[in-house]
């Protein structure tokens, strides 16, 4: 049986999703957690690759295990989150149609940033402070050059394992909300390093140091070393990712 385990964590605990050899994972973590509980060894193919440091509230990965009643799915989810504090939080575990693929069967991923032009003592771990006034306005225009299917080679991290870096980005905008200036921008798929680098070179429209003609330009050009440095992870958060409903065996 097919499952989606359906989860956010806090990325400060972690160095990424992925395992890697001598950090901690967010994948490993959640093997180990998973076969403690189920008795079994557990491969988790997750809904993408969270750099280090970078949250997820909205995140799935799928599994496969025996058929579980809907008892033992509850007591599934009970457990796992008595297994972890504080920095994962379990929202659900779904049967799922055989195929159904937590990475390639996504059909939408939203990521938000945010950013705050002052000092923030008591959330400082969940926010970037940039203290120089920004130009929301502009910063809005520039985003219009992102929306479409285009290749952002320019965001992306040098030498990665990917065909292509095409992706499609149908939504880009800031705004203000209590106090913060945040980012959210939804498409098909994301390069590794892309939203962060993509926000490093905002800031650069947004400090009226490029215009937003200039920010179209840094997409056309296709040269990582023409966009701006990339912001931290920890202001980033992985917030919706979405999949056809057939996929589901059961909705309610």
């Amino acid at each position: 049986m097919r499952y989606f385990l359906h989860l956010a964590y806090n990325g400060a605990y972690f160095h990424g999703w992925q395992i890697q050899n001598g950090q901690t994972s967010v994948q490993e973590a959640l093997q180990l957690a998973l076969k403690h509980i189920l008795h079994e060894e557990i491969e988790l193919i997750g809904c993408g690759r969270t750099d280090s440091g970078v949250h997820a509230s909205d995140c799935y990965a799928h599994f496969d295990y025996k058929e579980l009643s809907d008892k033992e799915i509850e007591n599934v989810v009970f457990r796992l989150n008595r297994y972890f504090t504080h920095e994962v939080l379990i929202y659900g575990l779904y049967k799922m149609q055989p195929q159904a693929h937590a990475r390639f069967d996504a059909i939408s991923r939203t990521y938000k940033y945010y950013i705050s032009e002052e000092k923030q003592p008591f959330n400082n771990d969940f926010v970037y402070y940039h203290p120089w006034k920004l130009n929301e306005e502009k910063m809005n225009e520039a985003c219009k050059s992102l929306l479409g299917t285009q290749d952002f080679t320019s965001f992306s991290k040098l030498h990665t394992q990917v065909n292509n870096n095409i992706c499609t980005i149908t939504q880009a905008y800031w705004e203000r909300k209590d106090g913060e200036l945040i980012f959210t921008v939804s498409a098909n798929r994301f390069l590794r390093n892309m939203v962060r680098a993509i926000v490093g070179t905002m800031l650069l429209v947004g400090r009226e140091k490029i215009t937003p003609q200039e920010f179209k330009q840094i997409i056309d050009r296709q040269d990582r070393n023409q966009a701006g440095v990339s912001v931290p992870g920890k202001a980033l958060f992985l917030f919706k990712v979405e999949y056809p409903q057939d996929l589901y065996l059961y909705v309610d």
